[in-house]
């Protein structure tokens, strides 16, 4: 973790150095390109946290936790599966998309150009 960034401009954002690491076997989507991941927490509100993600191309399946977030470069796309009560969606990730997440929804993330997002999750 580096020191926390008590106002983080955009570009330190973008700039933020985040080591990537592979996807664990079960978030393997088959017949799909595996993704890598990282993420950088930069900030602790309350029980809050507040952090960069970041996805290189390919795909990755997860189960969310309770999320906002904002993408701050990239593109992809979120495919939520209609599980756990929640209605099938799929919504273009673009810089600027913001989307809240909610705990137990079943996701397919598809990046087609490295993603970062800032996110706040409990």
């Amino acid at each position: 973790m580096t020191e926390f960034l008590p106002h983080p401009a955009r570009e330190q954002l973008l700039e933020l150095p985040i080591d990537h690491r592979p996807i664990e076997a079960e978030q393997h989507i088959e017949g799909q390109i595996p993704a890598t991941t990282g993420f950088q927490q930069v900030s602790i509100l309350g029980e809050a946290e507040i952090g960069v993600w970041e996805m290189s191309p390919g795909s990755v399946q997860d189960i969310e936790a309770d999320e906002y977030f904002v993408v701050l470069s990239g593109k992809g796309q979120l495919q939520i599966l209609e599980d756990n009560g929640f209605s099938a969606q799929v919504i273009e990730l673009t810089t600027g998309i913001g989307l809240r997440l909610q705990s137990g929804m079943h996701t397919h993330w598809t990046v087609t150009e490295t993603l970062r997002k800032i996110y706040f999750t409990l």
